[in-house]
């Protein structure tokens, strides 16, 4: 028997979609997005025109659309479908429903004034997935209801988005670490719950990152690279990978070493690639070595001469609580780490070192 006439499974479905069965039965409870016909009134099959519902419903509910809305929307592609069959042309996804809980337009500016005002911010909303986001923008909140329900297909897609879009720190720095600032909250909370949904979130967040590197390949006569390394004992990566790509979107290299990198090799890897920067990530203050940081800085490398050391940058909250030392910086975000780095560039050959 064809699908087209018997309709597929609920499991079925879910494995099409790329998300849990719970998910989809949660949607037909709460937002009565369920197959038009039950078999034997009770088990679900899911035919053709039901599938394109619930492709719509994730579309727009990884988009940041809250899901009533998306689901009323929803509905009225499955009655396109209907209408059309199968067959027919796709279906053109409906206006969204306006968000009732935004904040009216503001009236229209005088003609004289309308070149003049700044665009405005990308919207910005409170509602969630049941994760403490706060004030973010509508991407966030997107991507967040994508990694409660495990959507990691809406998870790659809207991640790709959001990098063309807005750029490497903008995305990182709005989008992907707020979210991940909030799964981490709620797992903390929780009881150890969503640590399934950290997991899976920054999983893909580290791909698009590191294809994000893959499309903006440095220049290689752009001089000595910049080492990036967490301190011995440091497992937390992504802001080092956030950091790799944004050095690479201004074409300047890089070597990323990963995490809790043992301080003797982190001596070779510096004595061996002679950087002009090395970027030491520490999450916590039980893993700040600030005599590993103070060795780095005064580590000599080059001909007798002309010999240099490289700039320390102090990453992540575990370095603060006390100055940096002389040769060190300690960079308040990742576009203020990007643009020390930049500037080291941008010097004539020999204006710094030791």
């Amino acid at each position: 028997m064809s699908e087209t006439v018997h309709g597929i499974t609920t499991g079925a479905l879910a494995r099409r979609l790329g998300v849990s069965p719970t998910t989809v039965r949660s949607w037909d409870q709460r937002y009565g997005i369920g197959p038009a016909v039950r078999a034997d009134g009770r088990h679900r099959r899911w035919s053709p025109a039901d599938v394109a519902m619930l492709e719509e419903m994730c579309r727009l509910t990884a988009s940041g659309v809250p899901p009533a809305e998306a689901a009323h929307a929803a509905q009225q592609v499955r009655s396109a479908v209907v209408r059309t069959g199968p067959d027919g042309p796709p279906p053109v996804s409906p206006p969204v429903a306006p968000d009732v809980t935004a904040a009216p337009p503001a009236p229209p500016a005088p003609p004289e004034e309308r070149e003049e005002r700044e665009p405005e911010p990308a919207r910005r909303s409170e509602a969630g997935s049941g994760l403490p986001l706060g004030d973010v923008r509508q991407e966030c909140r997107g991507l967040a209801r994508a990694a409660v329900r495990l959507d990691g297909p809406a998870m790659e897609g809207l991640l790709q988005d959001v990098l063309a879009r807005h750029g490497l720190v903008t995305a990182w720095e709005e989008i992907m670490a707020p979210t991940l600032h909030a799964v981490g909250r709620k797992w903390e909370s929780s009881d150890d719950r969503y640590v399934e949904v950290e997991h899976l979130l920054s999983w893909h967040i580290s791909t698009a990152l590191r294809r994000a590197i893959v499309t903006t390949p440095a220049d290689a006569s752009s001089g000595p690279p910049v080492v990036l390394a967490c301190v011995p004992a440091e497992q937390h990566t992504l802001p080092l990978e956030a950091l790799t790509a944004g050095l690479a979107e201004q074409g300047l290299p890089t070597r990323m070493f990963g995490a809790a990198v043992p301080a003797e090799a982190l001596d070779a890897a510096v004595r061996r690639s002679g950087p002009a920067a090395v970027a030491l990530w520490s999450q916590a203050r039980s893993t700040a070595n600030h005599a590993l940081a103070r060795h780095v800085a005064g580590t000599a490398f080059g001909v007798r001469g002309a010999r240099r050391t490289p700039l320390v940058l102090l990453a992540g909250p575990g370095w603060l609580g006390r100055p940096p030392a002389p040769g060190m910086v300690r960079p308040a975000g990742l576009r203020e780490a990007i643009d020390a780095v930049a500037r080291l560039y941008a010097e004539p050959a020999g204006s710094g070192g030791a």
